[in-house]
């Protein structure tokens, strides 16, 4: 467990993590991470973008169903 401490920043409040957090998240400076809530309460901080995983199951089942013609279109 990795205790963080919250700070005022400007007229917000947030958490610096620390180096070992970020590189365990894979991600940089400027970057978004995405803090989902689990259906117990209790939250997940992840660079997984939920929304995106939705945009690519649909492209996924289009192309299933396309995959005729979209191999007939790359020609």
């Amino acid at each position: 467990m990795i205790k963080l401490k919250v700070r005022k920043f400007g007229n917000s409040l947030g958490v610096v993590l620390p180096r070992e957090v970020i590189n365990r998240l894979r991600t940089n400076d400027g970057e978004p991470l995405y803090l989902l809530e689990s259906p117990d309460g209790s939250y997940q901080l992840t660079q997984y973008d939920p929304e995106f995983e939705k945009k690519m199951s649909k492209t996924d089942d289009i192309m299933q169903r396309y995959k005729n013609t979209l191999q007939e279109l790359a020609k």
